[in-house]
């Protein structure tokens, strides 16, 4: 990285800090920070790019415009952002109106709309069973900030969401809530979760290689057990993989089920 660089990187890192309204070393005890000597540190030579997803999102400024591209420091969704941090101790945030929106509601420059995924089920004909199968559906969107996309490292086009059915992941994932797949990352990484297309059906797992095949684990494993299908199964069950779930949301009713 040039002198040059490094000098624009610290000079927007020490404007978005002074417009925040946090000091300096507010700023680390919110990153949790060891101590207030990185905060010096990306004041002379920007922020590390390991760091700048989640300092842009404190700071409620523009990935890119920290990393020292020319963009607007703040858009109309990084305006939005719920967190914005206050200027005083006690408390550190504030929160702010939600916006809502519609289909009739412009897009914002930040923003992308996701296409809907769920279990369909075809026509088979008289007299022949009828199946499941996950596919897109016209219609439906759902909003998506575009840096916090940047910020999973998932390409807006990749991004797709469904809506989860049951509760094997329960507490972490409710029956109904909605999550976002990245249909651009299939590769197995231990220990991710991933939606499933399994004969059809729509299933979120914990995935894992093994020597034959792949494990699936459910968050409830109290519930759940642990399932194990070698690769001739995968192919008769029509196991596919559709991508890494990156997001979920839920709502809560008020006389919703118990959580504990």
């Amino acid at each position: 990285m040039s002198k040059q660089t490094q000098n624009l990187k610290g000079q927007r890192f020490r404007e978005a800090l002074e417009n925040s309204g946090l000091t300096g070393a507010q700023l680390a005890r919110i990153l949790d920070l060891e101590n207030d000597q990185n905060i010096t540190n990306w004041k002379a030579r920007g922020v590390p790019a390991y760091m700048v997803g989640e300092v842009a999102l404190t700071l409620v400024v523009e990935r890119e415009w920290l990393e020292g591209k020319d963009v607007p420091m703040r858009t109309k969704s990084t305006e939005r952002n719920p967190l914005r941090p206050a200027a005083n101790d006690s408390p550190l945030y504030v929160l702010e109106p939600m916006a809502p929106w519609d289909s009739e509601t412009p897009i914002d420059n930040d923003e992308v709309e996701l296409r809907l995924y769920k279990e369909v089920e075809l026509s088979s004909g008289p007299g022949k069973v009828a199946r499941t199968e996950v596919q897109e559906i016209a219609g439906p969107k759902l909003r998506f900030s575009r840096t916090t996309m940047r910020t999973c490292g998932v390409d807006p086009s990749n991004a797709v969401f469904a809506t989860n059915s049951g509760n094997s992941n329960h507490p972490l994932i409710l029956s109904g809530a909605t999550v976002g797949i990245d249909t651009g990352m299939t590769r197995i990484v231990d220990g991710e979760m991933y939606a499933i297309d399994h004969d059809g059906h729509f299933r979120i797992k914990f995935l894992q290689r093994t020597a034959n095949g792949i494990k699936m684990r459910s968050f409830n494993s109290q519930e759940y057990a642990d399932e194990d299908y070698d690769f001739d199964q995968i192919m008769a069950q029509r196991v596919v993989i559709l991508g890494r779930i990156f997001w979920w949301s839920s709502i809560r009713p008020l006389k919703g089920p118990s959580l504990i």
